[in-house]
């Protein structure tokens, strides 16, 4: 049906084409990516990126290649507007760091459930009866105090940044 209207000229042109001011040709590179419903997409792209750039970089990918092109122009362009400096870095930035930050809550978090087993343990060890010596020869000897039952293979040299944004439930 989308083809119907460009031969005949009864319905609108897609986003670009409308934002351009020129008429929607029956090849338009942008007509499938850009509908007439989306205006603001194609606002948004074509002030960061440009439509002569948005077209060259459109005829040089496959045709199956440009949905996944068009995509992440997209994305750039809306985080540019949100923020015209750092756009999708600013994003992901912020997002890096908070799985810093996360990450460290969890190694110290494992590392104080590490602790409270391993204080489980020592007690449970020295709070069990003695054996006597003539049980023990048939079994094995019983493991030192010491010897802690986990062990943890993350060192935390990170110190913990805890901020308003980030909320516990239990």
């Amino acid at each position: 049906m989308r083809e119907n209207w460009r031969k005949q000229g009864s319905a609108p042109p897609c986003a670009a084409c409308k934002l351009l001011r020129r008429r929607c040709a029956q090849g338009c590179v942008f007509a499938p990516y850009f509908p007439a419903d989306e205006p603001q997409k194609f606002a948004n792209v074509h002030r960061v990126f440009g439509a002569s750039n948005v077209n060259k970089m459109l005829q040089d990918l496959p045709v199956e290649r440009r949905g996944d092109a068009v995509s992440s122009m997209v994305y750039e362009a809306n985080a540019r507007v949100r923020d015209p400096v750092y756009g999708c870095v600013g994003a992901i930035s912020s997002l890096q760091q908070q799985v810093d930050s996360l990450q460290t809550q969890l190694a110290l978090a494992q590392a104080e459930s590490l602790h409270l087993r391993n204080m489980w343990y020592a007690a449970s060890v020295s709070s069990a009866p003695n054996t006597s010596l003539a049980s023990s020869a048939t079994t094995s000897p019983p493991e030192p105090e010491s010897k802690p039952l986990f062990v943890l293979d993350m060192v935390v040299d990170q110190p913990i940044i805890m901020n308003d944004s980030i909320m516990w439930s239990c």
